[in-house]
């Protein structure tokens, strides 16, 4: 043998981003040494790698107490976990978007960093599938295994369809599964392709897919790319001030009406790379009851515009007013007794006023 790195696999996922590039710009060794602007100070981030790791420690602790509480405590117990890993390494968390309740899913999300994997256990707990390299991770690897993950080997295509089968048993059984469909991670502003494999677990078993859409800030702060070491995108992320998780759970993709794997997995693609948009404000509604009580108010004739309404009077010849005629009278007699809207759409002139009395309720 000659010693040469074996080729990739031509089928294998990959991503153009990596570290030093402007897609990714991560601060090189020599300003983190200095502590440039825009970084933390370094006890600040020495004591923030050892909270993250320790309370990483923590959870793999609490692994034997937590497989004897019920499906409901184990996932609870999960989230408060996750969320406190993510404080612990510094990350302020921010979630859009309200989290589904019971039943399977198939979580399918963009993939950034190792970030990724606590960011969504904070809202969606369940088990995780990960590359075979996460296995080897010293801490985390155990903790993944302990915790249920499904291990995926991306160099052996022919084990592909048992992952896959393994998923399908975990939504069958009513679990939530997520995946990370790119494959790869990319640095944050752009995405790749959504493979279309365990999309698959989803047809089979009718289950919701649930597309997440996760950014950083700063973007490519996080981002954990190419030969990118471990303990170096540890360190980098420590040292970021104010850096920001922001998780959008978005609206549920039915597999029924998505029936093949391919075409779920382009809906599930276009529902997390489109971009985010401000919603438009609209005025408030006009319910039925607002609308009766606006045609039948009485018009404020104390507003300046607004006069009551004349009644004729005959003039007589002596430089007084007569009486006004028995039809005048019969009008005003009669609308003493009548409800105001009656009084009001009479004597009003406004054709918009008459069709809001008649709107129907």
């Amino acid at each position: 043998m000659n010693g040469a790195a074996p080729a990739p696999s031509p089928w294998l996922p990959t991503a153009p981003c990596v570290p030093g590039r402007h897609c990714a710009a991560h601060p090189d060794a020599e300003a983190v040494r200095r502590a440039a602007p825009g970084t933390a100070p370094a006890p600040l981030a020495c004591a923030r790698l050892a909270a993250g790791l320790a309370t990483v420690l923590l959870g793999v602790a609490l692994l034997p107490a937590a497989a004897l509480l019920p499906s409901a405590g184990r996932l609870r117990l999960a989230r408060l976990w996750a969320r406190a890993v993510v404080r612990a390494f510094g990350v302020r968390l921010t979630v859009t978007g309200a989290p589904p309740g019971g039943g399977p899913a198939l979580v399918v999300a963009n993939h950034v960093s190792w970030l990724d994997i606590p960011v969504v256990a904070t809202v969606l707990p369940g088990r995780m599938v990960a590359k075979r390299e996460v296995r080897g991770w010293p801490v985390l690897g155990a903790l993944a295994a302990h915790g249920g993950t499904l291990f995926l080997d991306r160099d052996g295509l022919r084990r592909l369809p048992g992952t896959v089968r393994e998923v399908a048993g975990a939504l069958a059984a009513g679990g939530r599964v997520t995946v990370f469909p790119e494959g790869s991670t990319w640095c944050g502003r752009a995405g790749g392709r959504f493979r279309p494999a365990f999309f698959q677990a989803a047809v089979d078993t009718g289950s919701d897919v649930r597309p997440v859409r996760i950014d950083y800030r700063p973007t490519g702060a996080a981002a954990y790319v190419g030969e990118d070491p471990l303990g170096a995108s540890l360190w980098r992320v420590v040292r970021v001030p104010r850096l920001t998780a922001e998780i959008r759970i978005l609206e549920p993709i039915s597999a029924i009406q998505y029936p093949d794997r391919r075409l779920l997995a382009a809906a599930a693609q276009r529902a997390v790379q489109q971009p985010v948009t401000p919603r438009p404000t609209t005025p408030p509604l006009t319910t039925p009851r607002q609308a009766r009580a606006t045609a039948t108010r009485r018009p404020d004739l104390r507003r300046p515009g607004l006069r009551r309404p004349a009644v004729p009077r005959q003039p007589t010849g002596r430089g007084q007013e007569a009486e006004a005629p028995a039809a005048y009278r019969a009008v005003a007699s009669d609308s003493a007794n009548r409800p105001s809207s009656s009084v009001h759409h009479r004597t009003s002139s406004n054709p918009a006023s008459a069709s809001s009395a008649r709107t129907p309720s």
